[in-house]
Formats: C-alpha cells, structure tokens, sequence
C-alpha cells in the first residue's frame, strides 16, 4: 500500500474529518437508517439541552455529556466511512495523472494524418501511434505490433507486447509506446474510456449497495425499529412505578441497544472491499461481483498461463542404447543455441544444470546454425564433419531415411511414452545417428497446488479447462491438484458447463482473454477479463485486471470471501456488545425502584449517571477503535463455512461480550477519577 493509501495518511485523515461533518445532511444520513436514528436523538437531546441551559435546570453537566457523546457517535461513524472514500479519491488522483489531454494522429478518409486532442476521439476513429507517444484512448490493435508501458495503469514497470489479431490486441488510453508503431480503432468515447471508470469506482461515485449490504440494511433497521418500540415503552412503565426517565437517559438507552456500531461501519467495510481489489489492479464493474466473488463455489481455470507456465520447458534426456546421455545433452544444447523460443532456451539451460555443459566457441567451431521451418519442422546445427538436427519424431524418422538410417525402436518407445504423460518429445540426431529423446512438458506453476488446497479448504471446486486430449489433461490436472478437468474444450463447451453448474445452483467464476471467451465470461457470475485481452472479452466480463495475470482470480476469490467475513465478524460484534450495555444502563435506570436490579451491575459501576455515560462513551469510541479491521478487513484464512461461524462466534461473539465490560468499567474508573459526574 502506497503512502496516499495509508490510512493515517495525513491528507486523508483531514479530508475525513471534514467529511464527518458535511455528511450529517440529513439527505445524506438517510442511505444509514441506524445512523439516522443516532442522529435524530443527537438533534433532539441538543433541543433539550438548549432548553435546560435557558431554564437553568439542574443534571446539565450531565447531559451536556450525553450529547457531545452521541453526537461523537455520528462523527465517528461519518469519519469511518469518509476514510474509506479518501483512500479512494487518493488513488483517482493516482489515476488522473495517468488521464489528461494528449494528442493524436487520426486517419483521414484518404488516408492521411490529423493531429486531434483526445477529447475529439470518438468510436470508430482509427489512430496511429508511434515510438514515445501516449495513447490517447481505449481501443483495439488493428495493425503493426509495439511494446507499450502501463505502468501508469497497473504499477508494472515491464512493458508488455501489443499486438493486431490475437488475444493481445487491448490497449488502454494514457499509455505509452516504447517501440514501434501500432495502428488503433478507438472503442470508446471521451468519458467512457476504463480509465474515467475506474476513477469513478475508486471515487465511490458509482458504487451502489450490494444484494447483501441492503439486505444486512434491512435487519439493522428492522432491528432499530424493535428497540425504537421497546425504549418508548419504558417510559409509561417508569412513570407508573414512580421512576420516569429524563429524555436524555432514554435516548442513551436508543443508542445503546440499536447496532450501531455494524450500522457506522457498514457503508465502509463494502468501500473498502472494492478498495482491496483495486490495490489488487483490478477493477470491478459492480459491487454484486465483489460479493458474488466471495460466495463462488466453483471456480474454472484455464490450464495455459494459469495452471501452467504457458511454455513447454524440457525436464529430462533420455539417451538411446548405445548412446552416454552426456553425448545427447550435448548435441541437444548444441543445436538450440540460436533458438530463441522459451522451449529451445529450457534445452540450453537444462544441458548447463545436469551437465555443467557452459559456451563454447562457436566461431572456432565454424557452426552453421540451421533455421526452423514448419516445412521441416526441425532445427540444428552443422559442423566440420557432423550434422545435429532436433524436431518432432516423424521428422525426424523422415531426416534419417534420407541418411539411409532409422529409428531405434527403444527411442520410438520412448517417444510415445513421453506422449501418452502428456509431453512433447524432441528427437535428437547427429549424422546418421539418433541419439535420444529430449522430454519436453508443461511446468505447474510452483505453489499453485497449495494454492488450490486452500480453494478446497473453503468448499470451492475447481474445474481445469484446455484444448488438450483427455490423457495430457489428465496427466496436468493431477500435477496442479485440481478437482476435476475439461478437456477439448471448445467455446460452447465452457459456457454448458458454467450453465451445468449454475442449474446445481452454484456461483461460478472463470477468467478469460479472448473473443471466444466471452460468451462464457458473460454468463458466468464472476467473470474475469484479463486488459491484455480483447475488447469483446472486457465488455463480457463483469471484472478486469489490470496485470493480466489469470491466477489473480484466486486472490478476487478470497477478497470476496474477506468482505464477506469482515461484514459477518462485525455484525456479530455489535449485536453481541449490547448486552454489556443491556447490564450497565438497566440497573442504572430502575435500581433505585427495584432495589433487586442491582444484582444486574455486575460491573459495580459507581453511580447510576457514571453508568449511562461510561456505555455511551463506549458505543462512540468502539467505532472508531474498529475503523482500521473494517478497512483493513478480518484476516482471511481458507475455512469451511462451520468453521468461520464457528471462529465469528467465538473471537467475534464471546470477544463482543467480554470487551465491552472491560470497556466500559475503565470508562466508569475514569469518569469518576476527573469528577467528571
């Protein structure tokens, strides 16, 4: 987290005390019904009070008291939510800098340049950039290929390749080109570009409530409502047994019982939440999609550049009869040392690592590299006397005909072993000779098993997805440690098996790049578009991110699960805390009529006014005291859902109980050490 992101960043911190204050407008109070409550007793107390002070009635110290604390309570609740939208508006600030006017070279009909600000891109409008120049807008790649910095985007100092055709055709405006030129359709008009929408997410101006935020609403007011009718209740019972309460006592008790500190920290858990993903460079379309992300159940993965490395790497030689396996790594490296493909450099390196086989003098050795075709499909080396070819077997059989040899059978062998595992197998031949098999295999990516236990310690499925034959799926899918695979897949077959799993009534995500992605993006409900992608894919998805990186949907999965948590771990909290107050506030109110309610003050609070005080005082500053677990959130750890009730109940629940009593004792020694009552 960056300084602007801190949550004692002092610039925030003054922005969010001022907030405090502008968001008691009454239009605005009213999207927090349990805060708008708090509110109206503040107003009503402060009437009061005004009243007292004319009438010079006795008891105004305390109440006074009362009244700045409840009005504390408001604040308090205002500020936890005004810190959460400061760190966002400090990242949109981040993010306008990356924003701004620049210029662009627009094609004309008849194919010559103009030289147009941003501001007049509209969709549809094809510009050329070259080598130093910004990116005036969001569109598509539809000639040339350039690298392009976006780190002003996603904080990746690397630049990245963009490209016409492909899955890499995307580029976001306010970038830049480092090399080359590319030819651009603009996709989107100024106001529209994913950089305004992400400013406008970060800013919190275009968050709307979750399904579960209003729902989780409705309780507390629900809630509310009930200790509203039963507080106003009391009053007929204390006049009739000779113990009426002043306003400002019944009020206290309001407050007391009603969630609020759930209700002051709500509105700031689910910004935060989104704020998360953001710090995470990616950006949601929605708040539904950040909840709907904590409650998947299955979760699908593309096997290339999620589960695996993306490129074959070689794990082993397998030398011939006849044949020192030394020989065969030598003439393996020997004929990949001009092949610049990530296969050919895993030879190169493999041959050093088993071997100490390092560089050599290839100007001495008068080599004469030879090319790969897809006509031959094989690649190697000549030397003075001797001839190193590398490929696939077939070409391989073919190259030592015409040498008038043949394939060992033991090396055929071995070749169709390496297959039936799910690798590629390279034949090596010097001259006339074959010296061996090279295993080439998809490398798991290193600790995605252990990754994917934690899915499972959550209860979610994962399903592996690839083009590949069902015995190479299988062979990867048992690596990885996924659930179960799908094999062959085509387009239609990934969107049947999101709609299979949905009609079981499960949630499903899945994350894609590409244009026949996007169907299945799109029905899935937490779809993940990678920006690298194509446009179609970004517009299908209901996420995007920045980075690119396919097993970021792990992490929007246990951000998900995170918001979920720390909403659950903090209701539970406030509703468990009112009953200290319940002990503290009840015996002080009917003690002096009922003597046998002094049994209830467990906590031997001093007097009946220190009690009421110490509870209010408490119900203030334990919202500000939890401001930084709700922006921060409760720390994640991959449980089954009993066990995360379990933990709320006990940490959350029993801690809810006890902290309170704790609380609002040392309140109580504290107000009556200053004489404060």
């Amino acid at each position: 987290m960056t300084e602007k992101q801190s949550l004692w960043n002092p610039v925030i911190l003054r922005q969010a005390v001022i907030g405090s204050f502008t968001k008691l407008d009454p239009r605005l109070m009213v999207k927090n019904p349990v805060m708008l409550v708090v509110e109206a007793g503040s107003l009503l107390t402060t009437a009061l009070l005004v009243v007292d002070a004319l009438h010079h009635r006795p008891g105004f110290r305390f109440d006074l008291q009362i009244t700045l604390w409840l009005w504390f309570t408001v604040l308090f609740a205002n500020f936890a939510e005004a810190i959460a939208e400061g760190r966002g508006k400090a990242q949109a600030d981040t993010l306008r800098k990356a924003k701004g006017e620049t210029m662009a070279y627009r094609y004309r009909p008849d194919g010559s340049f103009e030289a147009v600000s941003s501001a007049a891109l509209r969709t549809g409008d094809v510009i050329k950039v070259e080598a130093g120049q910004f990116i005036a807008g969001d569109g598509e790649v539809v000639e040339g290929v350039a690298s392009v910095d976006e780190s002003a985007i996603t904080g990746e100092s690397a630049p990245v390749i963009r490209e016409a055709g492909g899955d890499r055709s995307a580029v976001t405006g306010g970038t830049r080109v480092l090399s080359d030129w590319i030819k651009i359709r603009i996709t989107s008009n100024p106001g529209e570009t994913f950089l305004d929408r992400m400013i406008a997410l970060v800013e919190g101006a275009s968050r709307q409530k979750t399904p579960n935020e209003i729902a989780l609403s409705i309780l507390l007011s629900g809630l509310t409502i009930i200790f509203l009718l039963a507080v106003a209740t009391l009053q007929p019972f204390a006049i009739y047994s000779h113990a009426p309460q002043t306003m400002f006592v019944l009020v206290s008790l309001l407050v007391c019982l009603i969630p609020t500190t759930i209700g002051g920290l709500l509105s700031a858990i689910g910004i935060a939440g989104m704020d998360r993903l953001v710090q995470y460079n990616v950006l949601a379309m929605s708040g539904r999609a950040v909840e709907a992300a904590g409650d998947v159940n299955t979760l699908l993965l593309d096997k290339t550049g999620t589960i695996t490395l993306g490129n074959r790497q070689a794990t082993e030689f397998f030398a011939a009869p006849g044949i020192s396996t030394e020989r065969l790594a030598d003439a393996a490296q020997l004929a990949s040392l001009s092949d610049e493909t990530p296969e050919g450099r895993s030879i190169v390196v493999l041959a050093k690592e088993k071997y100490n086989l390092r560089g050599r003098d290839l100007t001495h050795m008068r080599a004469e590299f030879v090319a790969f075709t897809a006509q031959t499909r094989m690649s190697g080396v000549d030397l003075p006397g001797t001839s190193i070819r590398k490929g696939s077997a077939d070409a391989i059989a073919r190259y030592l005909e015409q040498q008038g040899s043949s394939m060992p059978r033991k090396v055929t062998d071995k070749v169709e072993e390496i297959a039936r595992l799910g690798g590629t197998p390279l034949v090596v031949a010097e001259n006339e000779t074959a010296l061996g098999v090279v295993y080439l295999k998809d490398i798991v990516k290193g600790g995605l098993s252990e990754r994917l236990a934690r899915l499972r310690a959550m209860g979610i499925r994962t399903i592996m997805i690839t083009g590949d034959n069902p015995l190479t799926a299988a062979v990867i899918a048992r690596e990885a440690g996924v659930d179960d695979f799908l094999a062959e897949a085509k387009p239609k077959d990934k969107m049947d098996l999101i709609k299979l799993e949905q009609s079981k009534g499960k949630l499903v995500a899945m994350t894609g790049d590409g244009t026949n992605d996007a169907p299945a993006l799109a029905q899935a409900d937490v779809g993940v578009a990678m920006n690298s992608g194509t446009q179609a894919a970004k517009e299908a998805g209901n996420m995007v991110d920045l980075d690119s990186n396919p097993t970021k949907l792990i992490e929007i999965v246990e951000i998900g699960k995170q918001l979920l948590m720390t909403r659950g771990a903090l209701t539970t909290f406030s509703i468990a805390n009112d009953v200290a107050k319940y002990f503290a506030i009840i015996p002080a109110m009917f003690a002096g009529v009922f003597p046998v309610l002094n049994a209830l003050n467990v906590m031997h609070l001093a007097t009946p006014h220190s009690a009421i005080l110490s509870a209010v005082i408490f119900n203030a500053l334990i919202i500000i005291a939890l401001v930084p677990l709700a922006l921060r959130g409760v720390r994640y750890e991959p449980k089954s859902a009993q066990a995360l009730l379990r933990r709320n109940l006990l940490v959350y629940g029993v801690g809810g109980i006890i902290v309170p009593f704790l609380g609002i004792k040392l309140i109580d020694v504290v107000i009556n050490s200053l004489h404060l009552v």
